[in-house]
């Protein structure tokens, strides 16, 4: 239990915070296994619009601090050579 006042305002704020963060790797967790699935259907269409949707949220990751820079570069790299691999 916080003792003054600004502890508890810090605590209600982590609260928070990390509720929005859980929500945003959720959604780009989410995001890669269904891009995952796209590239081993071998379907190139559904396959590219679903990389972008994950390019564009790992991107977002990255701007807001909850994803290091080198992890999304990581899986966007992997993802877009097995999706020139498909052609």
């Amino acid at each position: 239990m916080a003792n003054t006042k600004s502890a508890a305002k810090r605590a209600r704020q982590t609260e928070r915070r990390t509720l929005q963060n859980k929500n945003a790797l959720t959604k780009v967790k989410n995001l890669l296994k269904v891009a995952r699935v796209a590239v081993k259907s071998k379907d190139k269409a559904t396959a590219t619009v679903e990389y972008k949707k994950l390019a564009g949220a790992l991107d977002r990751a990255v701007k807001t601090g909850r994803l290091h820079r080198n992890t999304a570069s990581r899986h966007k790299s992997s993802l877009n050579k097995q999706l020139v691999a498909l052609a």
